[in-house]
């Protein structure tokens, strides 16, 4: 679907549609988006805008690295974000957006709604002076809406984070070391997409183009420190994960010496024991000495007394030398 928003004489007009999709007559500007493309809508705009085909075979295929590049008359730009998925992280949805930015336009096409988009749209479209300061500061707010859309991503895995290194100090479970991966999965993901895009602002700003003023140079600053912040942070998070990882390993090593000390002192205590029961459970009449022994009760006593006193003895000796 094609929906265009054009500033003409302070104005500001929208329409929906294939009429007004082409380049701007002078002194318009117009932003054009389509969302849900499709090889018809995308060969259009190549017609209409005289684009060169290879970013149009770009835009068929959702499966591009965030980049810059030159054509004719336009700077195509590929820019990805994740949609803040709330309290249940498990997996951000990635969305990717296409732009050709020229002098008096601009061109986004992408598959789905994107929150941060929908939100310049209304925008521009409510203030005709956020258009009036030109197509390139309407690239600006999209790329700065998609690249801010991390940082409540960010905040929930540091929040989660805390939680998880206090619960594996505490009570270790197998579910904490599932989500310590699927956590390091989401910030690889986002590392992936983030840190080329940090370099693709940064040549924005920096390049001097025509189709991208000074003034607006200077946001794309700003966008460039905010992906500068959010890769640091993703690399803190990494480190945090990192270090909940070997808690966790840690904390179930010391769980288990634990229980290997236990059952440890459990067999030191019965190994006396056994012998005992051995010996006097032997299947003789006579030893040397003691012709009848098996028929004398005193026997059966010191076999009792030797068996509650020597349990007894080993946990005061483990006591002493601090074992228990």
């Amino acid at each position: 679907m094609f929906r265009v928003l054009e500033l003409r004489d302070g104005k500001v007009n929208l329409w929906e549609g294939t009429e007004h999709v082409g380049p701007p007559p002078d002194g318009t500007l117009r932003w054009i988006d389509l969302q849900g493309q499709d090889d018809a809508q995308l060969e259009l705009l190549r017609e209409r805008f005289d684009f060169h085909p290879l970013p149009i075979e770009d835009c068929s295929h959702l499966d591009q690295r965030p980049k810059l590049e030159e054509y004719r008359d336009c700077l195509f730009l590929v820019t990805q974000g994740f949609l803040d998925p709330g309290k249940q992280l498990c997996e951000p949805t990635m969305h990717e957006m296409h732009m050709f930015l020229g002098n008096s336009y601009l061109v986004t096409v992408h598959t789905g709604p994107v929150p941060s988009f929908d939100r310049a749209w209304k925008r521009a479209a409510g203030d005709p002076a956020l258009l009036g300061r030109g197509v390139d500061f309407i690239c600006y707010l999209i790329t700065d809406g998609i690249v801010d859309e991390c940082f409540p991503i960010l905040d929930t895995i540091a929040e989660e984070l805390e939680s998880l290194e206090d619960a594996v100090m505490t009570s270790p479970k197998r579910t904490d070391l599932q989500r310590i991966f699927e956590l390091k999965h989401v910030l690889v993901a986002m590392r992936k997409v983030l840190s080329p895009q940090r370099d693709v602002l940064a040549m924005l700003a920096k390049r001097g183009d025509a189709r991208v003023s000074e003034r607006s140079a200077v946001y794309f600053r700003d966008v460039y420190d905010h992906l500068s912040r959010i890769n640091e942070s993703i690399e803190a998070n990494r480190d945090l994960l990192g270090n909940a990882l070997d808690a966790y390993l840690s904390a179930v090593a010391q769980r288990t010496n634990e229980i290997m000390k236990a059952l440890t002192i459990m067999s030191a205590v019965f190994l006396p024991l056994s012998f005992v029961v051995g010996f006097f459970g032997q299947n003789f009449d006579d030893l040397p000495g003691l012709k009848g022994w098996m028929h004398h009760d005193s026997l059966m006593w010191v076999m009792m007394t030797i068996c509650l006193a020597v349990p007894i003895a080993l946990v005061i000796w483990f006591r002493r030398k601090g074992w228990t």
